[in-house]
């Protein structure tokens, strides 16, 4: 089962990944080529995950289904 939230804050992680990329590897950097482009992203997107930041869940899976009314298993 694959589940999108209806609300926006799950889209926070995700717009800070890309603002980070963007200020930290893209900003002030002229590309020739696509390809080029590419590199600097793939070598941004390494570098970010040698030292991942995992997300801790504070409440359990079922607390979370049950406040987004998404039926669990029968």
């Amino acid at each position: 089962m694959h589940f999108t939230p209806t609300s926006a804050s799950w889209r926070n992680m995700v717009e800070r990944f890309f603002r980070d990329l963007s200020e930290n590897q893209l900003r002030r950097a002229a590309f020739r080529s696509v390809r080029d482009l590419l590199c600097a992203i793939e070598q941004y997107v390494d570098k970010h995950n040698r030292h991942p930041n995992p997300f801790i869940w504070t409440a359990k899976a079922s607390e979370i289904l049950a406040r987004s009314r998404v039926p669990g298993p029968s």
